[in-house]
């Protein structure tokens, strides 16, 4: 086990998910020093923050909301800065618990749906996950809502990044809620702002490097890999 990998990873993945978390709130209207209003081009349907190249639409548009309350409520045990660290802090954590587990379990076979998350099986640059169908994903993951199937369907037909993307958060974050029912502890229900805050993709980033750094066998029980890694991660 190369524990200066792991550490390396472990120190180098905090600072991205923080990176990322504040540059998705950055485009929220939310920053360090405040909490902006939306912008006068907004409608009922569709809220800008920043320009109009970044809209906020449909059950994101609640989830902001969300976010705002909870900034506030923070705010009122310490000051807004204070708040705003604190929670980017904690969803960092959050999300980085959730991966670790989720690639020991799919490297050993634990996931109920035996269906690889942030990895290929064979080799390829999509996940298993991105392969399968709706069919095939709703006995473990649940019921699809029209949001959802929407997301689906225009991946596959547009095979775009942006689209590929939004799919594949989409099946992360549904995955990780469905695990609340076999890990309620460390699957809980996510808020709806920390779902709107983590922006996974499996071709950069975090997932890349914990695919491409720490060697698969660190996590394989049956080929060396112990529980004491995710221990040197945490």
């Amino acid at each position: 086990m190369d524990k200066t990998a792991i550490k390396n990873f472990a120190i180098e993945s905090r600072r991205k998910l923080i990176a990322a978390i504040k540059l998705q709130m950055k485009v929220l209207g939310i920053t360090e020093e405040q909490i902006s209003d939306k912008l006068e081009t907004s409608t009922s349907e569709i809220e800008y923050y920043v320009d109009d190249r970044n809209p906020i639409t449909g059950s994101n548009i609640v989830k902001r909301q969300k976010l705002v309350v909870e900034l506030h409520e923070r705010e009122k045990a310490t000051d807004y800065e204070t708040a705003y660290n604190e929670l980017v802090e904690e969803v960092a954590y959050t999300w980085f618990n959730r991966l670790i587990a989720i690639r020991f379990m799919e490297v050993n076979g634990y996931l109920p749906s035996w269906i690889r998350v942030l990895s290929s099986s064979s080799g390829r640059n999509e996940p298993d996950i991105m392969l399968r169908s709706e069919a095939d994903l709703v006995p473990y993951l649940g019921a699809f809502s029209n949001e959802e199937q929407a997301i689906m369907v225009h991946a596959s037909e547009t095979e775009a990044t942006v689209d590929m993307d939004a799919k594949y958060r989409m099946l992360f974050i549904k995955q990780a809620n469905a695990l609340n029912a076999n890990l309620p502890h460390l699957f809980e229900k996510t808020n709806d702002y920390a779902e709107l805050l983590f922006t996974p993709n499996y071709h950069d980033g975090v997932i890349q490097h914990l695919i491409n750094d720490i060697d698969e066998v660190d996590f394989d029980v049956t080929r060396g890999g112990q529980v004491e890694i995710i221990g040197w991660l945490y």
